[in-house]
């Protein structure tokens, strides 16, 4: 959630952390600040808001030093304010800090025996007050973040900044992810990839438990035995282009209209390449006789959806659970089991740690991720990265849908192996798929429509989706987008559900969004819009039927979809309640990429 940058540079530290806290903006903040040291000295900048306010304050104060540490903060402990923004100084060294320290009262109300106060509301500050301690009976700067670490319980990303020391940063992690970028006579540590990006392509990932020695000769690596260690230096090619607006508005709008771009090269590595189709192979499905799919927000949904493929077309039953209650529940999980974890990150705290308990339990664990050399990638016992490149919007729109194509790939493979279907029919769902990226391409120009239907939409506090089958799970993703980064309170349900309950909430102030796609349950669809119509809610119809005319007694509007049919049309049908929350979120005047309260990637739990 909180972005994280260390420099050791040859230059001046101040702009080079700012870049990389631009870059890791998308992953949602509501406060910044750099650290440097310069001449031995500790300084510091921060500011609430956004990097702009920053920026603005490094104008009239420049911050000088060519080492420092920078953070984006997501408030957890601590409302947004400036004297809980990061970084935290207790006179010899700042701290900057993602994740939570679950024991954080019991050592402040340690520290403040021994005479020393907070004075801050969060958690990451007893961090610096408990280094600067150890600093202060005399240990060695690196001695002291070891014993410190030694008494957190939780989650974190640390780095440490020490007076007199312009040639060290001290880096550690524990459920939360690290990476250490090495350069030529100058190291950077990050939150990711993203944020190293422009300064090296050569990357080591923290492990769990390590901590770094950070020099600008490089880095000495110590497991959670102080025992050094050698982890693996991997180049990696994000180039800056990839994460630019690329002449859009916003971020969400680009990666819209990547769709089709993106859906194309995942189809061609799992549908035609021999390396993709050899890599779904690799799972033997005859060794399970269920799937459990674990996920936290829309990917969750996008395993609600292919859930629907697992059973329908490879008949192997399926249970999806939200992360945060998988891990706690403990369910029982056997050897017969394959259990799949979805996270566009990969770092996801809550759907980490639901790996973790499967491990050694599940027959084998497989994860969708959209960053390989990330924490659910490596310790999956399979990865199967989805191809959608980096996503910058806070609201998730090619990962969906990537991640759509890829479970419906190994639905597919399930099939296959089992046997228990048509071979021709097995060639025709596979013909559809591969049809997928130019049927998205072709939803895209619905767009007219929705901008129109979006104008009206914004006047209203309150929406519904609906939908049946595989639409279901993508009218709770519709009404999700709209809450996000519109702030209308909207809820999804099952059409075949509104008359046990939601159909109380409608009258004339109510719009009804039915995702209605021809195929089997499209009459049952009317049935529900009748329903709807009778009691003078307005229906907003996104078919690509003309069945219904628009009208004062019938339809308030539609959004015209390209005749689409058969298994896979949700993944098209995302595009309109992608689009449609995105015009809303215009004519509202929201935050469309930086959402309030959100974050991209929710390395807390």
């Amino acid at each position: 959630m909180c972005g994280i940058i260390g420099v050791l540079g040859k230059h001046q530290a101040a702009p080079i952390l700012i870049e990389g806290l631009k870059r890791l903006e998308y992953r949602g903040y509501d406060s910044a600040g750099i650290a440097t040291v310069n001449g031995g000295r500790l300084g510091r900048r921060r500011a609430v808001g956004k990097m702009a306010h920053l920026n603005d304050l490094l104008v009239h104060e420049p911050l000088a030093g060519a080492t420092g540490i920078g953070h984006t903060r997501w408030a957890t402990h601590g409302g947004p304010s400036l004297v809980n923004a990061h970084p935290h100084v207790r006179e010899q060294v700042a701290v900057v800090h993602n994740g939570i320290i679950e024991n954080y009262r019991e050592l402040r109300a340690e520290l403040a025996r021994n005479g020393v106060l907070a004075k801050t509301q969060t958690d990451t500050e007893v961090v610096a007050m408990l280094c600067d301690g150890y600093l202060h009976q005399g240990l060695a700067p690196a001695e002291a973040a070891r014993r410190t670490i030694a008494q957190l319980q939780g989650a974190y990303a640390l780095c440490f900044l020490f007076e007199d020391e312009e040639d060290l940063i001290v880096a550690a992690r524990h459920g939360s992810p690290l990476a250490i970028g090495w350069g030529q006579g100058e190291m950077f540590i990050g939150s990711d990839a993203l944020a190293l990006a422009p300064l090296t392509s050569e990357i080591t990932y923290l492990e769990e438990d390590d901590l770094a020695l950070v020099t600008r000769a490089g880095c000495v690596i110590e497991d959670s035995t102080s025992r050094q260690v050698q982890r693996e230096r991997r180049q990696v090619d994000v180039q800056p282009a990839t994460v630019g607006k690329d002449g859009h508005r916003h971020y969400m709008a680009k990666e819209i209209a990547e769709q089709p771009t993106v859906l194309r090269i995942a189809a061609h590595y799992y549908l035609e390449l021999e390396e993709g189709r050899q890599i779904l192979t690799t799972v033997d499905f005859s060794k399970f006789d269920r799937v459990v799919m674990v996920a936290c927000g829309t990917a969750s949904l996008a395993c609600l959806t292919a859930k629907y493929w697992f059973e329908q077309i490879a008949e192997l039953p399926v249970e999806v659970d939200i992360a945060s209650e998988f891990r706690y529940r403990a369910p029982p999980v056997s050897e017969r089991t394959l259990a799949i974890f979805v996270s566009q990150s990969g770092e996801t705290a809550d759907t980490l740690a639901a790996l973790r308990y499967c491990r050694g339990k599940a027959g084998m664990v497989l994860s969708v991720v959209n960053a390989p050399e990330s924490s659910i990638a490596r310790e999956s016992d399979l990865a199967l990265p989805i191809w959608a490149g980096p996503e910058i919007g806070v609201a998730s729109t090619k990962a969906f849908t990537c991640q759509l194509l890829v479970m419906a790939a190994l639905a597919l493979e399930a099939a296959r192996q089992t046997g228990d279907q048509d071979a021709g029919l097995l060639r025709g769902y596979r013909a559809q798929l591969q049809q997928v990226p130019e049927e998205v391409s072709a939803a895209l120009f619905c767009e007219p429509d929705v901008r129109r239907v979006a104008q009206n939409l914004a006047q209203f506090k309150d929406a519904i989706f609906l939908g049946r089958g595989a639409l279901y799970p993508l009218a709770l993703e519709g009404a999700l987008k709209l809450k996000e980064i519109s702030y209308i309170h909207a809820e999804g349900y099952a059409s075949g559900e509104l008359k046990h309950g939601p159909i109380a909430l409608i009258d004339e102030n109510m719009p009804v969004v039915v995702l209605a796609p021809r195929g089997d349950l499209f009459g049952k669809a009317i049935s529900n819009m009748q329903e709807v119509m009778a009691r003078g809610g307005k229906i907003v119809m996104v078919s690509c039927d003309k069945g219904l005319k628009q009208g004062a007694d019938e339809v308030w509007d539609t959004i015209a979809m390209p005749a689409i049919e058969g298994p896979f049309v949700a993944i098209s049908y995302a595009v309109a309640v992608q689009i449609l929350a995105y015009y809303t979120a215009l004519e509202k005047g929201t935050d469309v990429d930086q959402p309030r309260n959100l974050a991209k990637s929710v390395t807390v739990e």
